[in-house]
C-alpha cells in the first residue's frame, strides 16, 4: 500500500506543534534556572526538528527517492 502523503504531512504538522510547546516549556525552565530540565528539553527539540526534516524529505517531490 502506498504511503499517504497527506497523513505524513499531518504528522509533520503535529510535530511542529509539539516542538513549539517543548520550546516554550524549555524557555520557561531556562528562565527558572532549571538548567538540567532546559537542557534535556532543548535536546528533545533538536530531535523533533530532525524528525520533522526527515518527514519533510518524504513529503516533498524533490526529496523523495524512488
Amino acid at each position: 500500500m502506498p504511503v499517504s502523503l497527506a497523513e505524513l504531512s499531518s504528522v509533520a504538522t503535529a510535530l511542529d506543534e509539539l516542538t513549539r510547546r517543548i520550546v516554550g516549556i524549555a524557555d520557561q525552565a531556562s528562565s527558572d534556572h532549571d538548567d538540567e530540565t532546559a537542557s534535556e528539553l532543548f535536546a528533545v527539540e533538536r530531535a523533533l526538528r530532525g524528525a520533522n526534516r526527515r518527514l519533510g524529505r518524504l513529503t516533498t517531490p524533490h526529496g523523495r527517492r524512488r
